[in-house]
């Protein structure tokens, strides 16, 4: 079975260098759980504006969420 966890961090306009610095000088403690596969960084892209309308009036939630690795670790 594979688990995939994405955490998304909200942080003030220009934290984003010190963020990403800090990931990746993250202790790595985690690493070493079985099973353990791999982690990486990823910093989000601009996201896709419209093209939902109808689910909305359905009362559904879509959201396109897009992401560049910055940091691949296996």
């Amino acid at each position: 079975m594979t688990y995939v966890n994405i955490t998304a961090l909200t942080f003030p306009e220009g934290a984003q260098a010190e963020i990403e610095k800090r990931f990746a000088a993250r202790k790595r403690g985690v690493d070493t759980s079985q099973g353990f596969q791999g982690f990486e960084l990823l910093r989000p892209l601009a996201r896709p504006a419209g093209g939902h309308e109808d689910d909305k009036r359905r009362g559904m939630s879509v959201e396109v969420l897009g992401f560049e690795v910055v940091q691949h670790e296996e």
